[in-house]
């Protein structure tokens, strides 16, 4: 009668296959985890950048309607915000005289429009940061406005 040697072996492949399809997977979960938080931080920093350029225009509105802002003449300043959103915002102000009917019989009414530029990004000196803008962390947000009194 022959004897039938048992098989060795077999149980460590399917063991090996097993560790690395795991391994394999923690790796994707841990890559997809990444990125989501990336793309988390990314959102976040692209809604302080709306509302920093937001805060931006009101700051030109106030500054334009209460005079105090030269002639309105397209120049431009910046504001600091990096101590509490990490932004800062440039506005530019323009602004152009009307005449919109009259105020009386042969006198014309005068109406002053203001043009307000905010671009507010999380950049090192102004905005827009040229020398930022291609960085995966770079975020940048315009808004404009016209209005008049």
């Amino acid at each position: 009668m022959t004897r039938w040697r048992a098989q060795r072996g077999f149980g460590a492949i399917a063991a090996i296959l097993v560790l690395v399809l795991l391994a394999g997977l923690a790796a994707a979960v841990i890559r997809l985890s990444t990125t989501q938080q990336i793309g988390s931080a990314q959102e976040l920093n692209a809604a302080r950048a709306a509302q920093a350029a937001r805060a931006g225009i009101e700051w030109g509105l106030y500054q334009a309607f209460r005079g105090s802002w030269t002639a309105c003449s397209g120049n431009s300043q910046t504001l600091d915000l990096s101590g509490d959103l990490g932004m800062r915002v440039t506005v530019t102000c323009l602004s152009s005289q009307f005449n919109e009917g009259e105020s009386a019989p042969g006198v014309a009414q005068a109406v002053r429009v203001y043009t307000l530029d905010a671009v507010a990004c999380n950049g090192a000196a102004a905005c827009p940061d040229a020398s930022r803008a291609t960085g995966p962390t770079y975020v940048e947000r315009r808004m404009q406005i016209h209005a008049g009194d």
